[in-house]
């Protein structure tokens, strides 16, 4: 479970301002000192987070963040990071002081009602203050779940009993009856495309992007639901695949390819044989695959003068033949004729003056959560700009969009 990517897990992010107990609680939900507590306001600058399990739900990331109530220039930086992590957190806990309820608070919920993020109100430090009734009677009426606890810094040489642990059992309890429907029922990565006993051919280039001594991300999870799947893969790379689709005695029922090959594998593999790309799995994956589709056909109306923004969500060092830096504007350059401006943003970086771009065009995804894929998504919709990601786009790019889309019924 330790060794789960951050991007499939059940992301918690903890909010509220500055001194109300966010960093305690934290520490005894995850029963470790992981945020420094101090007395003193503001002792929490980035985001903490702690990959754990938590039973039943399994693999999550908890985050800490900055109080929202930050000052100052450094405090604007902070809560700036803190906005970030409202973006991909999936079940919202807002922690505050017994006794308090303000525009922080009211402002915080509204973030979270704006993105149908499910939100639980923990009201702190109950050993010191009381609860106002009519605060609670507002929540109620608004039907936000809430809970009282008394999330001191535990004293780790002490029992469970006396360190307490005890007050989060009402906190994870609450968690778990607020899962959202994404997480409960996650949509298929291939599953739904193939049937036990089927043959599935991954196609796995080995060249400078390819990670040595092992598989990218998205190959093992599609390999592993493919297993789950009770059918069989065959991992070739580009050169091998004419060969492995002759050895077959029956046609594969899909091959599925590393984008940066398309055209080889377009050219080598049968037109009666379904065809699409990782990227693309995962663009239905973590996010829309209707809309990237969509977003990836505005490619043939692009002008020299346009701006695009390449939106890449790994932060790994760029190598000479990058495919979100050099490939993908190598290609639109030479379709257009001329050479576009590109501007490109990486990790959880995404601008919020999305209108100056023509189009952006995105990574898999596979370091992201749905919820902050989902997310880009649907601001980019907002400002009028289409979004792709890379693989849709190249699958354009060398004429095939439509056979990559034939697998995935209703997009043909």
């Amino acid at each position: 479970m330790e060794k789960t990517p951050k991007g499939i897990r059940l992301h918690i992010g903890i909010f509220g301002r500055r001194n109300v107990g966010k960093s305690s609680l934290l520490n005894a939900l995850t029963q470790q000192e992981v945020s420094i507590v101090s007395e003193s306001a503001g002792t929490t600058t980035d985001p903490v987070e702690k990959a754990m399990e938590l039973l039943p739900i399994g693999p999550i990331l908890f985050i800490d963040t900055a109080g929202i109530d930050d000052l100052g220039a450094l405090g604007d930086l902070r809560k700036a990071k803190t906005y970030q992590v409202f973006e991909r957190t999936d079940v919202a806990l807002l922690v505050t002081q017994a006794d308090i309820w303000g525009e922080y608070e009211d402002k915080i919920v509204q973030e979270f009602h704006k993105r149908k993020t499910p939100l639980l109100v923990v009201f702190n430090k109950i050993d010191l203050f009381s609860v106002n009734e009519k605060i609670k009677g507002r929540l109620d009426q608004e039907k936000i779940p809430h809970i009282e606890t008394c999330a001191l810094s535990p004293d780790l040489s002490a029992a469970p009993a006396q360190a307490g642990w005890k007050v989060t059992t009402g906190v994870k309890e609450a968690i778990i009856k607020l899962l959202p429907d994404d997480w409960l029922n996650p949509p298929p990565i291939i599953a739904d495309l193939i049937e036990a006993g089927d043959t599935v051919i991954l196609v796995i280039p080995i060249d400078k992007e390819a990670p040595k001594g092992r598989l990218i991300l998205p190959q093992v999870q599609t390999l592993r639901e493919i297993l789950d799947r009770k059918a069989q893969a065959l991992v070739v790379n580009e050169k091998g695949l004419s060969r492995a689709i002759a050895n077959l005695k029956k046609a594969p029922a899909l091959v599925v390819t590393d984008s940066q090959v398309f055209a080889e594998v377009f050219a080598s593999t049968p037109s009666d044989i379904p065809l699409t790309s990782f990227s693309i799995l995962f663009a239905r994956f973590k996010g829309d695959l209707r809309e990237l589709a969509k977003g990836a056909e505005k490619i043939g109306e692009l002008k020299p003068e346009d701006k695009i923004l390449i939106a890449e969500a790994c932060t790994h060092h760029p190598i000479g033949d990058d495919i979100g830096r050099k490939k993908i504007p190598c290609w639109i350059g030479e379709r257009i004729g001329e050479e576009i401006d590109f501007e490109v943003v990486t990790g959880h970086d995404f601008p919020p003056d999305l209108e100056k771009y023509r189009l952006i065009i995105h990574c898999g995804a596979c370091m992201l959560n749905r919820k902050e894929m989902l997310g880009r998504i649907l601001k980019a919709k907002e400002k009028g700009v289409p979004i792709t990601n890379y693989g849709v786009a190249i699958a354009y790019l060398q004429g095939g969009l439509k056979r990559a889309l034939r697998p995935f019924k209703g997009m043909e």
